[in-house]
Order: structure tokens, then C-alpha cells, then sequence
């Protein structure tokens, strides 16, 4: 284990930032890096600057421990040894598949470490491995760009599916385009390359296409995808039944026979959903259409669809906690590549929760740990204890058994303290007045508003 009077006290008083570092180096081990690159890169190759280097920068600016990459290099420049243009150079030409590939990589480390802490959740549905789809578009870049400079319109680096395991919570995979404006099914051929026998995916209806829904079936996968108005076609369905009470609404169910192109026919179930209460678009009705066994109620199946929002709160951490879109990389590859390193970042904070279940609790955890809290805790700490514990004190970490390194984050993750991260559940969000007073002033002084007075004329 791990000795010296310096790393005992991180240990104690920075447990979780500890925790960081620990699983960064079990996870991204600068040689096993470099290796996937040397196995993964098509055109790129290795100059100076190695891969490792060049992610272990931007997974730094996605912790939010520095605020831009540059300021990353400023402070790693001597052990860098390369210009700040070398660095930008890098990571513009970093080939999409590399980061996918890292996404992948460390997904594969980090479950067997969650199993070993028993800090899974159980699976949807028993017997099946579960894959949350959705996409996400990069918000639009800094004009840095020699031919972005006169554009009116912002500029959009990239697109993603990605691929969420509810049951560990991991990113398992991520699928990038450099086109902005693709439309997202166009990448799902890629997706179902990836699906295996016995995958469960769940999917918006934006995923509802007759290839998505066929190609899956005929993988011997199964899916939970919510029906598109008019991508679909069947010629026959059944008499619809009603199967009880869901939480906010009523079930029913029927099947349905779908056809493609060639003639072929794929028999599926459809559960409908009649809401209580309309959706935020105003809809009462939800369709669902799943392939899933008899054996599975539709009930269960109406659960399992509730998992979806599981992304949403992925996606909302990666961009408000973490630091997904670096809006100062302009060019395509090197944007998607920061967002793949947040969604690494995401799945090392979603260990860290995990070893705080295994120690703590799953509903103590889940009730009182803030995300945000949690990772501006951990981001702040981590330059001053990179400091004082250079990465030459960490090395024995990537030789520990797995009992071994289990047993460590469970030392530590007892040792946090988990009222130093309230979580703090926002009330209903109020509707927003109509700003009516002083419509025709430009500016109103907000201490003569709290006094209650009328602006001088």
C-alpha cells in the first residue's frame, strides 16, 4: 500500500481527490494509452508529444482542474517539451475513433471495479445487459478559425450517440461525427455493429427507424424504443387490451406486425401509455415498441423505458459539473475528443459514487451526495496534491490485485465525509413574469426598485 506521513494526510482530508488519482492511473495508465493509439490510429502517429500526454491534458480541463487547455500546458510545460502550437496541432488532427476507443477502454476497467465493490445497480430486466441510447450536440465553437472568422453563424464542431449502462452508470461506448448537421440516425449502422444477443435498448423516437428496429432483432438484441409517428408501417395488429395502472397513467397493450422494404415481418409489442398528465410537449399518449418475451409485463416494460432519463442526468453533469464542450477548440476532431474525455471523467466520478455506495449506501449516497459538490471538491484539491505526491508516487497503484486496490477505495471512501457534499433538490420551477414595468427605459436602478421609487425623468 501506499506510505509516507504526506499521502496519509491527502488520504484523510482528501479522500476523494485521493480516489481521482487512484482510478486515473488503474484506468488510463499512460502506457496502455499510447498502446491503444499505436492500435487504434490510421493516419496520426507519434512525433514528440505522445497520446497519453495529449489526454491526460484535456481530461484535466474536463475535471475543470485548469479552465483551458492552454493553461493546462502553461503548467506542465517543462515535462511536456513541446510548443503550446505542438499541443493544438495534436489534438486537431486526434482521429474520432481514438477517443471513442478511450471511452471504451476505460468503461472496460472500471465495471470490473464496481463489481468488485457491489456497487451495481440490478439490471432492468434479468438475464439482458442494458444500453441507454441517446445523442448530443456540441454546442457551437469560438470563431478561432482562420474560416470561421466572417461566419454569422455559430459554428458546430461535432455531434455524438452515446451509449449508457444504467447498471454501473458507465459510458460503455460513444459514436462520433465531425458533421454537425448529419442527422443522428445516420450513424446508427455503427450502432448496431456494437449490439449483441441479449442487449436491451432503450431509445427515443428519434431512434425509431424500420433498419434500427430489424437490424437489432435480427442481431438477437432486443429494445424499448418509443414510436415515431411515420417511420414505421405494419399490415396487421391486434385488438389493444388494457393491462392496469403505471405510475402516472394507464397501460395498455397490443401487438403489432411490422414489414420492411424486402417483405420481411417483425412481430413486436406495443404498450401505450394514456398520461394523466400532458408531457412538457403537451402529448397524453406515449407508444412504446418492444421485442422483449411475454415473460417481461408491460408493465415492466413501461419501467424499464423510465431508465432513458438516466442519460439526461449523464448529459447534464458532463456539461454543467465537467467541462464537456471546450468552446476555444474550433476544429472537429479536436472538439469531439474533449467531449470524449469528459465522458471519461464522468465514468471515474461515477466509480467514485460507487465506492461511496459500497461503504455508505446506496440511498444515503443517492439522497444526500451532490454531483457538483462532489467533483468541485475534488477538482479543487488536485493540483496541490499533484504537488506535494508527484505521479512517480502513484505507480504501485497500477500493481495492486484488484482485492487489493478494492480494499483501498473502500478505506477511503470511508473516510469521506458526506456532509461535506449537501445535496440540495430544487422545488418546481416557477413561471417566469411577463417584464412589463419600464419597458421603454433602457436601464432602471435596482436600489431605487428596492426602494420603491419611479426612475427621475
Amino acid at each position: 500500500m501506499l506510505g509516507g506521513k504526506v499521502f496519509e494526510r491527502f488520504m484523510d482530508k482528501a479522500p476523494a481527490t485521493v480516489m481521482l488519482r487512484g482510478l486515473l492511473d488503474r484506468a488510463l495508465a499512460a502506457d496502455a494509452l499510447d498502446q491503444l493509439f499505436d492500435q487504434t490510429a490510421q493516419r496520426q502517429y507519434t512525433r514528440e508529444l505522445l497520446f497519453s500526454t495529449a489526454a491526460d491534458l484535456l481530461l484535466a480541463v474536463a475535471c475543470r482542474v485548469y479552465p483551458t487547455v492552454h493553461a493546462a500546458y502553461q503548467d506542465r510545460r517543462a515535462e511536456i517539451g513541446v510548443s503550446v502550437r505542438a499541443v493544438y496541432d495534436k489534438l486537431a488532427h486526434t482521429e474520432p475513433p481514438l477517443g471513442e476507443a478511450v471511452v471504451r477502454h476505460t468503461a472496460e476497467k472500471l465495471r470490473p471495479v464496481l463489481r468488485q465493490l457491489r456497487a451495481t445497480r440490478p439490471a432492468p430486466v434479468k438475464g439482458y445487459r442494458t444500453k441507454i441510447l441517446d445523442g448530443n450536440h456540441l454546442a457551437a465553437s469560438q470563431r478561432r478559425l482562420k474560416e470561421l472568422r466572417d461566419v454569422a453563424a455559430g459554428p458546430l464542431p461535432g455531434q455524438t450517440l452515446v451509449v449508457l449502462e444504467p447498471e454501473s452508470r458507465l459510458v460503455a461506448d460513444v459514436f462520433c461525427c465531425e458533421d454537425g448537421h448529419a442527422q443522428e440516425r445516420s450513424l446508427l449502422g455503427r450502432v448496431l455493429e456494437s449490439a449483441r444477443a441479449r442487449d436491451v435498448w432503450i431509445a427515443d423516437r428519434n431512434f425509431c427507424t424500420t433498419g434500427f428496429l430489424f437490424g437489432l432483432a435480427g442481431r438477437h438484441a432486443c429494445f424499448v424504443i418509443r414510436q415515431h409517428a411515420s417511420t414505421l408501417r405494419w399490415e396487421n395488429e391486434s385488438r389493444r387490451r388494457r393491462v392496469g395502472r403505471v405510475a402516472g397513467g394507464t397501460a395498455y397493450e397490443q401487438t403489432l406486425w411490422l414489414a420492411d422494404a424486402d417483405g420481411k415481418h417483425l412481430r413486436v409489442r406495443r404498450i401505450t401509455l394514456e398520461l394523466d398528465e400532458p408531457t412538457r410537449d403537451g402529448e397524453t399518449v406515449i407508444h412504446l415498441l418492444t421485442n422483449l418475451p411475454t415473460t417481461v409485463p408491460a408493465k415492466r416494460v413501461a419501467e424499464v423505458y423510465r431508465k432513458r432519463w438516466t442519460i439526461e442526468h449523464v448529459f447534464l453533469n458532463v456539461t454543467t459539473i465537467l467541462h464537456c464542450e471546450i468552446n476555444t477548440l474550433a476544429y472537429p476532431k479536436a472538439a469531439l475528443f474533449g467531449f470524449c474525455m469528459a465522458l471519461v471523467a464522468s465514468n471515474v466520478l461515477a466509480t467514485i459514487k460507487g465506492a461511496l455506495r459500497s461503504v455508505h449506501g446506496a440511498k444515503k449516497v443517492e439522497a444526500r451526495v451532490s454531483d457538483y459538490h462532489l467533483a468541485r471538491d475534488v477538482a479543487g484539491k488536485y493540483q496541490g496534491m499533484m504537488v506535494a505526491l508527484p505521479p512517480e508516487e502513484w505507480r504501485p497503484v497500477a500493481t495492486w490485485t484488484a482485492a487489493e486496490f478494492t480494499a483501498w477505495l473502500r478505506d477511503l471512501a470511508g473516510r469521506v465525509k458526506l456532509e461535506r457534499y449537501p445535496r440540495q433538490p430544487r422545488g418546481p420551477k416557477k413561471p417566469r413574469p411577463r417584464r412589463t414595468r419600464f419597458a421603454k427605459a433602457k436601464h432602471i436602478a435596482t436600489s431605487r426598485l428596492l426602494a420603491k421609487e419611479r426612475p427621475r425623468k
